[in-house]
């Protein structure tokens, strides 16, 4: 994998309903440097999602022809559908901007067998159980059945925590990306100057 400079890859992850894809745009919005990694996916897209924005949305033959063809970085099923980074898109982007991860524990798993990548790992979660199943109902993107299903994964999720370098409870969506955003520039401050050091 090409990562030139100073670029640095963020991988934010939490359980469904928890905000990591809210702060990935905001992150987004206030930085030009980062790009978010727009994954590939099998599962139909909601009314408000725009195909090679929010995701590129591929057959399931597809999908799985491109993993036979081992051209994803890391991959997973979830709920039914596959979820994927492809290594081009990566490659690429990286070479000029910072990138940005929204991806679960599986994801990220795989994603940490590449050694040579700045990878900086955060997880998100909420304060209580009952506080991400009132936010998954709120949010009305799912219904009751998919609702229950997200809701029963969150204890498969949480066991993952160690796999990450920084765990942030979401209670408050402004207090929370000022604690991912400071994350983010101390991280690129050090690469600077460890870049420096090394010229």
């Amino acid at each position: 994998m090409l990562n030139d400079g100073e670029n640095i890859m963020v991988i934010l992850s939490s359980p469904s309903g928890v905000g990591k894809t809210t702060i990935s745009k905001k992150i987004e919005q206030k930085y030009q440097s980062f790009k978010i990694s727009v994954s590939h996916t099998t599962r139909a897209p909601r009314s408000n999602e725009i195909d090679g924005v929010d995701y590129h949305f591929i057959s399931n033959e597809k999908f799985e022809q491109l993993i036979k063809e081992k051209k994803f970085y890391e991959y997973a099923k979830i709920f039914e559908n596959y979820y994927g980074t492809l290594k081009k898109n990566v490659d690429e982007t990286i070479k000029k901007n910072d990138l940005l991860f929204d991806i679960d524990w599986q994801g990220t798993k795989q994603l940490s067998k590449f050694k040579n990548l700045k990878l900086i790992k955060i997880y998100l979660i909420t304060d209580s159980k009952e506080e991400l199943k009132s936010r998954l109902i709120k949010r009305n993107q799912n219904s009751k059945a998919e609702v229950e299903k997200r809701f029963n994964s969150f204890d498969e999720d949480i066991k993952h925590w160690n796999d990450y370098d920084y765990i942030i409870i979401n209670k408050n969506l402004e207090s929370c990306f000022k604690q991912i955003e400071s994350i983010i520039l101390s991280n690129k401050n050090k690469l600077s100057i460890s870049s420096l050091a090394t010229q």
